[in-house]
């Protein structure tokens, strides 16, 4: 769809919810400029840049990388595409981080992916890694042809610690906590929609409607 007026909108959503194949699908189908906050933090960091600096020092010292240093990071880099229509991915994170987000720029929708924690919970205690080869299996979808075994070498496949259930659980509570007062603050100004449900392939269909009525309505007032 072509757009006529640059179009803002971000996307949130817990670990293990699809996020990253929405994103994929929306910035593909739209023509949106995809800016992960992930990637532009590890470009700093791998640049050293000053920002990228303190932040791998907040990181390695594992503390929360401050508000004010996160959102210099990100809308230095929004500023720079000043132009275009994007899709952010991973900020804001907090409120304030919402509120810098707001003084620099219009944010047209926050799309907000509700997958159940259960469900995310199996799709991440399913996973089992073999660690030379990087190649990942799922129990429940795509398992080794021998359990707890490489297909290819035969070598053991383990548990990476970001997926054990007990670190799992950790991360989706933290996650709810910081992200609840975000989702309330954008509600209360109209522009959140959330699409709830369990299989990525079914919520993608509901988003990818939603964005096409949402882009029609945009371009119509422009015209």
């Amino acid at each position: 769809m072509a757009l006529h007026r640059i179009f803002r909108a971000v996307i949130t959503g817990p670990p293990g919810s699809g996020k990253g194949t929405v994103s994929s699908r929306i910035t593909k189908t739209f023509g949106l400029k995809h800016i992960s906050s992930g990637d532009i933090l590890r470009a700093n960091i791998n640049a050293r840049t000053e920002l990228g600096l303190l932040m791998k020092s907040c990181i390695d010292q594992g503390q929360l990388i401050p508000d004010d240093v996160m959102s210099r990071l990100i809308l230095s880099d929004l500023r720079a595409t000043d132009q275009s229509s994007w899709l952010l991915d991973g900020f804001p994170r907090t409120v304030t981080q919402a509120e810098a987000l707001d003084d620099t720029c219009s944010v047209d929708t926050v799309i907000n992916l509700n997958v159940p924690f259960q469900t995310i919970k199996q799709r991440l205690t399913s996973r089992w890694t073999h660690l030379s080869s990087g190649r990942v299996y799922n129990i429940d979808f795509n398992p080794p042809k021998v359990p707890g075994l490489d297909d290819v070498t035969g070598e053991p496949l383990v548990q990476r610690d970001d997926d054990t259930p007990e670190t799992v659980t950790h991360r989706l509570k933290a996650y709810e906590t910081q992200t609840e007062p975000v989702l309330e603050y954008y509600r209360s100004k109209g522009v959140l929609q959330t699409f709830s449900g369990t299989e990525t392939n079914k919520i993608w269909p509901l988003v990818e409607a939603f964005l096409h009525r949402k882009l029609q309505l945009v371009n119509q007032k422009v015209a």
